[in-house]
This record gives C-alpha cells, sequence and structure tokens, in this order.
C-alpha cells in the first residue's frame, strides 16, 4: 500500500514564503520539513536554468567536442559528473547547432545524468528502460555499455516514440530495442535483467525552475496517484530482476511519498537492499508521521540551490 499522504499546518513564515514565490501554502510547509535553507532554494527555482550537454562519446571525445564548440563561441565548464559539460556561453542555441545534429552529444541536466551513472550498466549486460522517452537516459545507457549486450526501451506513450526512435538514431544507438507498452506488463516479454532503470512518473516538482506551472497544477490527489503508479512499477520491475541484479528508481519530485516510502516499499516486500551512491544529498529516514528504514539514507537526493541541478531523487536497490 502507497504510503499516506503528508500535510500540514500552514505558520507564519510559510505562509510569507508561499506568497513571494507563488506557491500553495501546503507544498511550502511540505518542503519546510525536509529542504535545507528553504528560501534560498524556492529563490534558488526562480533563477534562470542552467545549461548541460552530456558528451555522447560513442560519436567523440570530449576534448575534440569542446575544440569544436569552442571555436564557435560556446563556451563550456566540466563538472563533477562524467562526459557533462556545463553551457556558460552560447552565441547561439546549442541545440541548434550542427554538432547537435550530429549526435555529439545530449541537451540533458545534470541531475538526469546520475541514475544511469548509479546502475552502471557494462557492455554484454541485458538492461530494461522502463520509462525511456525522451532518450536522455536511454542514449546514455547505450553509450555506458558501448553499444554491447541488449538494452530493452519501454514506453507507454504513442505520441513520444518519433521522438525516442530519433534521439536513438542521432546519438547512433545500436543495442536498442523499443517496446511500445505499459512497463507494468513487461514480465510478458519473458526476460531476465541484469540491471533495470525506472525512471518513475512523478508529478515533477523537481522541474519547477524550467516549468514554473507546476507550482500549481500540480496537488496532494497527484502525489498519491504517482506514489501507488510508482509501487505498480517497482513489482513489476522486481518479477524481471535477476538474483542480484540491480535496480536504479529515480524520479524528479522532491515528494517523500514518491521517493523514500517507495524505496522502503521495496525493502520491506522484496529484501532489497539500498547501495551508496556519490552525488546528492543523503535520503530522509522520516517525514512527519513516516519513519523509514535506516538503510533508505542511501539514496540520494539533489536540491537546485545545492547542486544547480533540476531536483531529483535517486536510489540503487541490490536485488539480494
Amino acid at each position: 500500500m502507497a504510503c499516506e499522504i503528508q500535510q500540514f499546518d500552514a505558520d507564519e513564515r510559510v505562509k510569507a514564503l508561499a506568497r513571494k514565490y507563488g506557491y500553495p501554502e501546503y507544498m511550502v510547509a511540505r518542503f519546510a520539513r525536509f529542504v535545507p535553507d528553504l528560501e534560498r532554494f524556492l529563490a534558488s527555482m526562480e533563477e534562470p536554468h542552467r545549461t548541460y550537454i552530456r558528451v555522447n562519446t560513442l560519436r567523440i571525445n570530449p576534448n575534440a567536442l569542446i575544440k569544436r564548440l569552442s571555436d564557435k563561441g560556446f563556451t563550456l565548464r566540466e563538472t563533477d559528473v562524467p562526459d557533462c559539460l556545463e553551457v556558460t556561453g552560447e552565441p547561439y542555441s546549442i541545440g541548434a547547432s550542427a554538432e547537435f545534429l550530429l549526435g555529439y552529444f545530449y541537451v540533458q541536466d545534470k541531475s538526469s545524468m546520475v541514475p544511469p551513472l548509479a546502475l552502471a550498466p557494462q557492455p554484454g549486460d541485458v538492461v530494461i528502460d522502463m520509462a525511456a522517452s525522451p532518450g536522455g537516459k536511454t542514449t546514455h545507457l547505450a553509450q555506458m555499455m558501448g553499444n554491447r549486450g541488449l538494452l530493452i526501451a519501454i514506453e507507454v506513450d504513442e505520441s513520444r516514440l518519433a521522438g525516442l526512435r530519433s534521439n536513438l538514431g542521432r546519438c547512433g544507438i545500436m543495442n536498442t530495442v523499443l517496446f511500445h507498452m505499459d512497463a507494468r506488463d513487461i514480465a510478458r516479454l519473458e526476460i531476465k535483467a541484469d540491471k533495470i532503470l525506472l525512471d518513475a512518473p512523478c508529478t515533477g516538482e523537481g522541474v519547477i525552475a524550467k516549468d514554473r506551472s507546476r507550482k500549481t497544477s500540480r496537488g496532494i490527489e497527484d502525489i498519491k496517484y504517482c506514489s501507488g503508479l510508482q509501487e505498480e512499477l517497482i513489482d513489476a520491475a522486481h518479477a524481471c530482476l535477476k538474483p542480484g541484479g540491480i535496480l536504479v528508481y529515480s524520479t524528479c519530485s522532491f515528494a517523500p511519498e514518491e521517493n523514500e516510502c517507495n524505496v522502503d516499499y521495496a525493502i520491506k516486500k522484496y529484501g532489497m537492499k539500498v547501495e551508496p551512491i556519490p552525488y546528492g544529498e543523503p535520503g530522509l529516514t522520516s517525514f512527519g508521521g513516516l519513519a523509514f528504514e535506516p538503510q533508505v539514507k542511501n539514496a540520494r537526493r539533489l536540491y537546485p540551490h545545492i547542486h544547480g541541478t533540476s531536483g531529483f531523487f535517486v536510489a540503487r536497490l541490490k536485488n539480494v
């Protein structure tokens, strides 16, 4: 059963911050329970969103790409994430460059590169990406696999398949099979995977900096719905995971009911173990009336005001 959704009374400070930054009071009251430096967090999501690119090492090496883009007037900065560059200056949109069209890089937030890195697929692995569109993580996984092994990409939304296919082709991906289906039904494929990425559908609180409408377009009922769906997807993933296999669970939500609650669920139902990840802040061990297994702290949260990224949650779960 999905976690009970936690709600809190808004004190005067919460009410003032909600008015100042245009949030519903319930959301800021929830943030106040777990976000470090609350006002700086809210202010950071009003700032222009940073642009990051991931070098596609299947097509080009990082130094060669940096030179090509620098010669065209782009300024780039290396980051603490492998093959990730921050675009600090652009004479025109970097997504309109020839290098983008040639598949030399993928425009992708730094935070969304963490789940594939946490999964760490190897050449020869059988890997499932349960929610593949638009393809940033899928192409990253294939890149890490050296275009070898088998990568199964699942996408339920037919309208998103063309863009996903385009990105796979542009990036030179050769080891991926695309299925249009509901990921909750992946057991029908009768495949056991070494590693599975579940970047789960969520309320998207973490992308407010890119989409301000998310402040008010999602509510408590959406958190409840997504939490239940996410549990079903974890069940489906576990059924297809080999003993000793790895499931990386991630969302672009801040809501603990969509994050730590689901990791706690996987621990208690399936005995999965949460392995450490070298990025972000520790996962929560409690939220309101909810208490989680101690190892949930090995999951990681990324915050815009601390990490300069979209909000993200990532957990690496081993099937023991």
